[in-house]
């Protein structure tokens, strides 16, 4: 796997309940097409998936 993620919001948390909401925040994801590099871990993984819908999620290459 790779080291880094890079992460970008694509549609708007608009209409979506507090769960989702806070879990895209909690990536760091502010506003729409604001895109974030994070560590590739298991629980940021899990995050992604919960709103996987709404984001952009694209491997980095470190080198």
């Amino acid at each position: 796997m790779a080291q880094k993620l890079k992460v970008k919001l694509v549609r708007s948390t608009i209409d979506r309940n507090f769960k989702q909401k806070e879990t895209v925040r909690g990536l760091g994801l502010r506003r729409l097409n604001h895109s974030v590099e994070l560590e590739d871990t298991h629980a940021v993984r899990g995050m992604i998936r919960k709103v996987q819908h709404l984001l952009e999620v694209e491997p980095v290459q470190e080198g």
